[in-house]
């Protein structure tokens, strides 16, 4: 396996995988509290919440799959090489697991919170289902030939989609209610300087 020819990117690279795994991992926080605070969900875009947690769960299935199994870690280095570094560190892992578990924390609260006339949009549904069954789709793909990390790129690419369309729906919603009463800006803040 690779190794670091400098120190200091080391270090580096350390410090800033913590700075955003702290950063990221607080800013599912201000939501959470707000939403016990007040005993009410109106106001958080339940479609963001769904889309978001598709996208932890793909993100944690990518970082888990590829740090912890090396099966998939020996096709990472027949394909890219043996000298370069596993894309994966602990802290993606921690993350990971943290944004799973804080955001089906959140979706509980929508279960069990004052919540309106709010409901999940069909269109989200349809963007999950489609993003799920084209997993399972491709899991027996790759079963055929153990093509694990062809399947991994699956599950980022997911990820990476959900990244880009999660923040629609609270945006829309905000834009119409000429409110972002009920959504916590500290999330964004939070997630902004992690990134």
């Amino acid at each position: 396996m690779a190794s670091w020819n400098s120190n200091p990117l080391h270090v580096t690279y350390e410090l800033l995988g913590w700075f955003a795994f702290i950063s990221w991992s607080i800013s599912f926080y201000p939501q959470v509290i707000l939403n016990f605070r007040r005993k009410s969900v109106v106001g958080l875009n339940f479609d963001f919440v769904l889309l978001n947690l598709t996208k932890h769960s793909s993100y944690l299935i990518f970082n888990a799959s590829l740090y912890f199994s090396s099966a998939i870690q020996k096709q990472y280095f027949d394909k890219y090489g043996y000298q370069e570094m596993i894309p994966v560190a602990a802290n993606d892992v921690a993350f990971s697991i943290h944004a799973v578990l804080l955001t089906a924390i959140t979706l509980f609260q929508i279960v069990i919170y004052e919540r309106g006339s709010q409901k999940v949009s069909k269109i989200s549904i349809g963007i999950v289902f489609v993003a799920w069954l084209t997993a399972a789709i491709c899991f027996f793909i790759a079963l055929s030939d153990h093509s694990w990390l062809w399947l991994l790129s699956i599950f980022n690419s997911i990820q990476v989609a959900m990244t880009i369309v999660k923040y629609i729906p609270q945006v829309i919603m905000n834009f119409l209610r000429k409110s972002t009463d009920g959504f916590s800006i500290g999330n964004i803040l939070l997630d902004f300087s992690g990134a």
